[in-house]
């Protein structure tokens, strides 16, 4: 379950990302203050483009008003001023890190065989009762 939340967790944040650092833009058109078409990355198709009746259109608009039909944009600009992380490694650094991760790949090598080094040796024989002759009884 912990698995499955941390990659949930990293999909969105690499999402939001995305989303944070693209830019892009939504042409709305609208006639008679009515949402007639809506695009994202082109341009909005007026009313003649999606095969409306205009004569009906132009009865809901008011008379004094020449055209009804008007188009608006919205756009969203990237953020570009991230901070770019800079990774200089000296050569004492290098030499650290190879060792380290060569000692800890070698660490887990044997652990995968289970063996179990006293398995063939008997308990030692023990003549006497060691909790009898100390007197010490479990309650």
């Amino acid at each position: 379950m912990k698995r499955f939340l941390t990659k949930i967790l990293s999909i969105t944040l690499a999402i939001a990302v995305l989303f944070a650092t693209s830019s892009f833009t939504v042409d709305m058109h609208f006639c008679c203050n009515k949402l007639v078409d809506a695009a994202v990355f082109s341009k909005a198709k007026p009313c003649k483009d999606k095969k409306q009746d205009i004569e009906t259109a132009s009865k809901k608009c008011s008379v004094g008003q020449m055209d009804c039909c008007s188009n608006s944009s919205f756009v969203k600009k990237a953020n570009d001023n991230l901070k770019k992380s800079q990774f200089d490694l000296e050569a004492n650094q290098i030499v650290f890190l190879q060792t380290f991760f060569f000692t800890y790949i070698n660490l887990f090598e044997g652990l995968e065989l289970k063996e179990i080094p006293f398995e063939n040796y008997d308990p030692p024989f023990i003549k006497k009762d060691i909790l009898l002759l100390n007197e010490t009884f479990l309650i």
